[in-house]
């Protein structure tokens, strides 16, 4: 019954993440611990102050990237990054991929292609997607780091730390197969701008300054009532400096969905509590499993046949849990579970901003996969690496 609802939940999340969460999660139950104890199990998940927090938070986020989008704070920002044309190509699609939009990819693509003239369309794509999602690994307000982290059992910041060596690793891939050849400089037709340089930048950094300040100065409990806290800030000056109408922002809520944010959180833990009342972790835990091909190649390929990072972790790590009879993942098997699942997310098919790019630049997907094989490969065999000698 376990591997039928996995098999749901990867069928379905290709048309609806949460939708995909609930079906799976409701066929584990009731056909496991019966219809009564799911229930419970559900009305659990929506009582606990944690989750619903968590939810609230990732709803906020997708809306101050699109109010930022929407009047004109992140085009300001890139405008103004008077930087090399290498640096350019990567912290471009780095700093859009910080809030989290549908078809995000497609705003970063016309800054790659304007600073990108006379590079292989492949390259591009790569550029795009690469640096696009590498904050991912180390952005303390994205989502599927926030949800990850919560499931796992990880403290968010103790998490980033250990993820910063990934992250240094992951630019300097990125670096040096697609933009150590990259050659010339942009030519900008505006004039410099320091205001819409430092605004746009102050909007986006205060949340996560904010988060980390509260957490250190008043130690909430629960702690996710401090990321709530700061991502309100964070919207509130996004609203104050963008001054949206009342139809744009009508507009923006409709086009980002911040609901669906919130339903994948509610669609996790509810996964998670049914998972953990059921008699499967103790079937699991004596089963034989190696860690390596638990975290490594099945985060990887989850996150490969998904497009996603939540799903993977949301399966992966209530089987780790019940494999080793802990309450919590260690940090250092979290952090390497969430770069393989972000790996298998970068290079797959079925990842929106992977086509859209695709469509975008004129290029195919053998080429596209071709470009990425190698640097993949590295970077798994250091995830490899890194449980065999430290796990």
């Amino acid at each position: 019954m376990f591997l039928v609802s996995i098999a749901v939940i990867l069928v379905v999340s290709r048309k609806s993440l949460p939708l995909a969460l609930f079906l799976g999660t409701l066929f584990l139950g009731i056909t496991v611990i019966g219809v009564n104890e799911t229930i419970n199990q559900f009305e659990f998940t929506l009582s606990e102050p944690s989750v619903l927090l968590l939810a609230l938070t990732v709803a906020i986020i997708p809306l101050i990237g699109g109010i930022m989008e929407e009047t004109g704070q992140m085009e300001h920002l890139v405008k103004n990054l008077r930087i090399g044309k290498k640096p350019f190509l990567a912290f471009a699609p780095a700093f859009l991929g910080m809030l989290p939009m549908p078809g995000g990819a497609l705003m970063s693509a016309p800054l790659v292609e304007k600073a990108g003239r006379g590079i292989d369309a492949t390259v591009k794509v790569a550029v795009n997607v690469w640096f696009r999602h590498v904050m991912l690994l180390v952005y303390p307000l994205a989502p599927s780091l926030i949800a990850s982290a919560k499931i796992a059992g990880v403290g968010l910041y103790n998490a980033i730390l250990w993820l910063f060596p990934f992250f240094l690793f992951s630019v300097l891939v990125g670096y040096w197969f697609f933009l150590r050849k990259v050659t010339g400089r942009i030519d900008y037709s505006e004039s410099f701008s320091l205001k819409w340089l430092v605004v746009p930048l102050a909007v986006i950094l205060s949340a996560p300054l904010a988060d980390l300040l509260l957490r250190i100065l008043l130690k909430p409990v629960p702690t996710e009532s401090a990321t709530l806290a700061a991502v309100s800030l964070a919207l509130l000056l996004a609203l104050l400096v963008g001054k949206p109408s009342s139809a744009k922002m009508l507009w923006v809520v409709r086009k980002m969905k911040p609901w669906n944010f919130s339903l994948i959180i509610f669609g996790m833990f509810f996964f998670l509590y049914v998972f953990r009342a059921s008699p499967l972790p103790q079937a699991i835990a004596v089963l034989s499993l190696n860690t390596a091909m638990l975290l490594v190649l099945l985060g990887f390929f989850l996150g490969f046949a998904t497009g996603r990072i939540q799903v993977p972790a949301s399966i992966i790590v209530p089987v780790f849990l019940a494999r080793h009879a802990l309450e919590a993942m260690p940090v250092l098997g979290f952090v390497v579970m969430y770069f393989s699942v972000f790996l298998g997310y970068i290079v797959s098919p079925v990842h929106p901003c992977v086509s859209v790019s695709l469509e975008y630049f004129k290029s195919g997907l053998l080429q596209y996969s071709k470009k990425l094989a190698l640097p993949t490969t590295v970077s798994l065999a250091v995830a490899f690496a890194v449980v065999f000698f430290l796990l």
